[in-house]
C-alpha cells in the first residue's frame, strides 16, 4: 500500500519510514529536513513544509494511510506547528473529503492523559514542555472533533532499543494505567500496523513497554 509519513526525518518518523518499507509499503515522506536513507524505488522523498498546503497536497495524493508524526525535536518553546497543521488537514478534508486512515502520534501527557500521568512527568510538562503540549492538545480536538477516520497515539517515555513487536496499548484511561517507556521502533510498529488495518478507529491509544 501507498503510505504518507509526515515528519519523517528523524524520531518515530524516520522509524516507521523504515519499518514501513519493511514490510513491502511504497512510502512518501514530507519533511524540512533530509531524510538519510540510500535511494530506492519504493521511497518517495518530499522535502516542504507540512503547513503549507501545496507541499501537504502533494505529499497525500494516492496515499492509502496517513501517518503524523510531527516533533519540534528539542525545542520546548511555545508553537503552533501541531494545531495549524490539524487545521490544514481539516480544511482540506472540508473541500475533499478524506476518507483514508490517518494516525496521529502526540504524547502521553496531552489532552485528557495529563491526569494519568505519574508526579515527575507532571512535573517536567508543567515546567518545560507545558506550551509544546498545550498545541499537540489542541491538534487532537480539532482532529477527534472532524469527521476523519483517526486514530491518535500517545507514546510514553520514547527509548532508543531495537525493534520487539512486545508493546502493552490501552484505548481506555484508568486510575494506576502507568505508561512507561517505549522504544521508537516499536511505536512506528504499531503505527504501520495501523495503517495496514484500522483496528482502534477513533480512539485515543496509550503505549508502552509490556
Amino acid at each position: 500500500m501507498n503510505i504518507t509519513i509526515i515528519g519523517a526525518s528523524a524520531g518515530i518518523g524516520l522509524e516507521a519510514v523504515k519499518r514501513g518499507l519493511n514490510r513491502n509499503h511504497s512510502i512518501t515522506t514530507l519533511s524540512r529536513s533530509e531524510i538519510e536513507m540510500e535511494e530506492i524505488k519504493s521511497l518517495k522523498v518530499i522535502l516542504g513544509d507540512a503547513t503549507n498546503k501545496a507541499d501537504l497536497l502533494n505529499s497525500i495524493q494516492n496515499a492509502d494511510a496517513l501517518i503524523i508524526t510531527l516533533g519540534t525535536g528539542k525545542n520546548m518553546k511555545a508553537t503552533t506547528l501541531f494545531s495549524d497543521f490539524a487545521a490544514l488537514i481539516l480544511e482540506i478534508h472540508k473541500e475533499n473529503k478524506i476518507i483514508i486512515p490517518l494516525i496521529f502520534v502526540t504524547g502521553f501527557g496531552a489532552g485528557e492523559s495529563k491526569n494519568y500521568v505519574s508526579w515527575i512527568v507532571k512535573i517536567f510538562l508543567k515546567y518545560f514542555l507545558k506550551e509544546v503540549y498545550a498545541d499537540k492538545t489542541k491538534m487532537e480536538e480539532i482532529i477527534t472533533n472532524s469527521d476523519m477516520n483517526w486514530t491518535v497515539v500517545r507514546p510514553g517515555r520514547l527509548l532508543e532499543k531495537g525493534l520487539t513487536e512486545k508493546y502493552r496499548i490501552e484505548n481506555t484511561l484508568f486510575k494506576g494505567i502507568k505508561i512507561g517507556g517505549i522504544n521508537r521502533s516499536d511505536v512506528a510498529d504499531f503505527l504501520i500496523k495501523q495503517a495496514e488495518k484500522q483496528t482502534e478507529l477513533k480512539k485515543y491509544i496509550a503505549i508502552s513497554e509490556k
